[in-house]
């Protein structure tokens, strides 16, 4: 049945990665019921409450090559909810088909103690601004991250190829998300203009101009690192090794931040802390929301709403001047 509902995904035409997404989250759920001799015929509602305390229980270590996870505290509020969208989506899909009369997962309830709305297959991936809308845990509501000016520098100085601090000021510069950056094309990169042209999430494209010198450096990767003759159609390709002229992977891009993060000292860089830092500097020199909307492919206003608070000085700024006025 995950089988079958995660192949009608991409008939959908969902993309790749989010049904990647989805099977790991279905995984997870499915390990919880081989724990407890369990098939998805037998779930019934309390057992979704039974895998939301069992994702947060510690991971048991096996084997020496392991890291211990003891001190863990389980999985995050975010993650809960997503997996309970991805069985939510799967049980919708086998009463559609027919394989059962009923979605045993809960409806979350908003504050009024109304169920939300039902919005038929798949609606649980709809964006739902008006509350919990189909979240069974409590999220936190945090403001993104941002980095300093001097961790990304640091950062930067350790990093040896042209490649690599192309794709960071990318992010910094451009605020591309990593897998947009992965993905991005050589074709639409526009080396005349500043410009390029990316796919994001949901087959959204945008045209993002970026700083003068992200193209320096990737200028020296196209003409000193990128293979002669590759004909990869992706920008940023592997260097060395079996895989040369191969399309930079997930866990390649990984290894370049976790190796330069220990190198340089910067352990806060991360890519969509990168992202974060741009949209936040934006923010604080007054760009107009829409236009920051359109630069980092938000579906949500609220969610490009969230960079204005963030600058602490501008607030105190404000703040000390409206006390001020007022004796």
């Amino acid at each position: 049945m995950v089988n079958a509902f995660l192949a009608h995904l991409g008939v959908r035409c969902f993309s790749p990665a989010t049904v990647r997404a989805y099977a790991y989250d279905l995984l997870s759920f499915l390990r919880f019921l081989f724990a407890r001799h369990a098939t998805l015929a037998d779930v019934v509602p309390t057992d979704l409450f039974d895998y939301l305390e069992w994702q947060q229980r510690p991971i048991p270590t096996a084997g020496a090559k392991v890291v211990a996870l003891t001190g863990r505290r389980g999985a995050a509020p975010a993650s809960m909810n997503r997996r309970i969208a991805a069985v939510r989506g799967l049980f919708e899909y086998a009463v559609t088909s027919g394989l059962r009369v009923d979605n045993p997962v809960p409806a979350a309830r908003r504050s009024s103690g109304l169920r939300a709305k039902r919005r038929g297959l798949l609606g649980h991936t709809a964006s739902d601004r008006s509350g919990a809308g189909g979240r069974l845990v409590r999220q936190p509501h945090r403001l993104p991250e941002s980095l300093d000016r001097e961790e990304i520098g640091a950062f930067l100085a350790d990093l040896a190829t042209y490649r690599d601090r192309a794709i960071v000021l990318l992010m910094a510069l451009g605020g591309l998300r990593a897998a947009e950056v992965r993905g991005l094309l050589l074709a639409d990169v526009d080396m005349g203009l500043h410009r390029v042209r990316v796919l994001g999430k949901g087959g959204r494209e945008r045209v993002v101009p970026v700083d003068p010198a992200f193209f320096a450096e990737l200028a020296g990767y196209l003409r000193e690192e990128r293979p002669p003759g590759c004909a990869t159609p992706t920008c940023f390709v592997v260097l060395h090794g079996p895989s040369a002229g191969g399309p930079l992977t997930e866990a390649g891009m990984r290894r370049i931040f976790r190796t330069h993060r220990a190198r340089s000292g910067a352990s806060r860089v991360r890519p969509h802390r990168l992202r974060h830092s741009y949209g936040t500097e934006l923010a604080a020199a007054g760009i107009d929301l829409l236009v920051l909307r359109e630069l980092m492919g938000h579906v949500s206003p609220e969610t490009t709403a969230g960079y204005v608070h963030l600058s602490a000085a501008t607030l105190a700024t404000e703040y000390a001047a409206a006390r001020g006025g007022t004796r």
